[in-house]
C-alpha cells in the first residue's frame, strides 16, 4: 500500500487573493469590535482630536520656541492642563454660585408658606399681560395656604428621583470630560508621530486625494474655531457689557450664556432678547430696547459680515454649506456637531470640486 501524496485536481487557487479576502475580513471584524469596545468614548476622542486641531499651531509654535526636552513633558501638560481650566473654571465658579442660590431658594419658600409670596414689582411692570399675571398670582400665591399648597404639588419623591439622575449624568459627563483630557494630553505629545501615521495611511488608502481631503477638513475645524467660538466670545464679552450698563440683571452670567449660545447661529437672539425682558419687567423700558436694538445689530454683523470670512475664507466653502453643516451637525451630533457637521461638508464640496473639474473621459456623451 502506497501513502504517497495524491495531486490536488480541484484546480489552481490564488492564495494572494484569497489572503486579502481573508485579511480585508479580519481588519473588517477587528475595526468593528473595536469601534463596539470604545461606543461609550468615542465621543471624547473626537473631542479631544478637535481640541488638538484646533490648539496645534499655538502649540507648534510654543515648542519651536522651547525644544522639548528628553521626556517631552511639560509642554504638553501645560497645554492640556491650560484647557482643563478653561472648562473647570467657570464650571466650579457656576457650581459655587449655584449652591449660594439654592440656599437662598430654600430660604424663600419657607417665607412663603409662612407668609405667602407678595406680587414683585417686575410683574407688575409688564409691558403685556400685567393685569392677568398680577390677578393669578394673587389668587395662587399671595395666601399663605395657597402658596403651600402649590409647593405640595412639587411632588419631593419626584423631585429626588431627578436629583438622582441629574446627578448620574453628571458623573458621567466628568469621566467623559476626563477621559478627553488624558487623550489630549497624548495627542499633544505624540501628536507629530500620529499625525505622520495617518499619513502614510491616507496615501496608501486613497492616494493624494486622502491627503488633501484631510487637510481641508482640519482647515475646516480651525475656521470654524475661528468663526464660532472666538467671535462667540467676543459677542459675550461685548453683549454682557452691554447688559451691565442697561441694569440687567447677572450681566456676568448673561454674557456667559450669550457666548455660549452665539456659537450656534440665531441662537444668541434668545439670551439678548431675554435680558431685554428682564429690564423691561424692572421698569427700564428705554434701556430694555435699546439693548434689544445693540444686541440685534452686534449679531447681525457677526453672523453676516465676520464668520462667513473667517469660516469661508479658511474653508474655501459657501457660507449657506457652513450653516447648513454647523445646524445639521448639531442637530444629529449635539455640540460636537458644530465642530464635525462643517469639516464633513468641505470634504464633500471638495470632493464634488475635484469630480466635476476632472476632464471627461473620450467617447462620453
Amino acid at each position: 500500500m502506497s501513502f504517497e501524496a495524491t495531486p490536488d485536481r480541484s484546480g489552481p487557487i490564488d492564495p494572494t487573493r484569497s489572503q486579502q479576502v481573508a485579511r480585508g475580513v479580519l481588519v473588517l471584524i477587528l475595526v468593528l469590535l473595536g469601534l463596539f469596545t470604545l461606543h461609550d468614548f468615542l465621543i471624547s476622542l473626537a473631542w479631544a482630536a478637535v481640541f488638538a486641531i484646533a490648539i496645534w499651531p499655538l502649540f507648534r509654535r510654543a515648542k519651536q520656541r522651547w525644544p522639548p526636552g528628553r521626556h517631552n513633558l511639560l509642554l504638553p501638560l501645560s497645554f492640556t492642563g491650560a484647557v482643563a481650566l478653561i472648562f473647570v473654571v467657570p464650571l466650579l465658579l457656576i457650581g459655587l454660585e449655584a449652591a449660594r442660590e439654592a440656599q437662598g431658594v430654600l430660604v424663600w419658600m419657607d417665607h412663603a408658606r409662612q407668609n405667602g409670596v407678595p406680587v414683585p414689582p417686575a410683574v407688575e411692570h409688564l409691558p403685556l399681560g400685567s393685569q392677568a399675571a398680577t390677578s393669578w398670582w394673587r389668587q395662587h400665591l399671595t395666601d399663605p395656604g395657597d402658596a403651600n399648597t402649590l409647593f405640595k404639588q412639587l411632588k419631593p419623591v419626584r423631585s429626588a428621583a431627578m436629583t438622582r439622575q441629574v446627578g448620574s449624568q453628571v458623573a458621567h459627563r466628568i469621566t467623559l470630560f476626563a477621559f478627553t483630557i488624558i487623550t489630549l494630553f497624548f495627542l499633544f505629545r505624540e501628536g507629530e508621530d500620529v499625525t505622520a501615521q495617518m499619513l502614510v495611511a491616507s496615501r496608501r488608502a486613497f492616494g493624494a486625494r486622502g491627503e488633501r481631503i484631510g487637510r481641508q477638513m482640519i482647515a475646516s475645524v480651525h475656521g470654524t474655531v475661528d468663526g464660532l467660538v472666538l467671535v462667540g466670545l467676543g459677542e459675550g464679552v461685548i453683549l454682557g457689557g452691554a447688559y451691565a450698563i442697561a441694569g440687567a440683571p447677572h450681566p456676568t452670567l448673561f454674557g456667559v450664556l450669550t457666548a455660549v449660545a452665539a456659537m450656534i447661529p440665531f441662537c444668541a437672539v434668545i439670551a439678548v432678547a431675554l435680558a431685554a425682558l428682564l429690564v423691561v419687567a424692572n421698569g427700564s423700558a428705554g434701556f430694555g430696547i435699546a439693548l434689544f436694538v445693540f444686541g440685534m445689530v452686534v449679531i447681525f454683523v457677526s453672523d453676516h459680515f465676520v464668520r462667513p470670512v473667517l469660516i469661508g475664507g479658511a474653508t474655501k466653502l459657501p457660507f449657506l454649506w457652513v450653516l447648513l453643516g454647523i445646524l445639521g451637525g448639531v442637530e444629529s451630533w449635539g455640540l460636537l456637531g458644530l465642530f464635525l457637521g462643517p469639516a464633513i461638508m468641505a470634504a464633500l464640496i471638495l470632493l464634488w470640486r475635484e469630480w466635476t473639474s476632472a476632464p471627461a473621459v473620450q467617447g462620453a456623451p
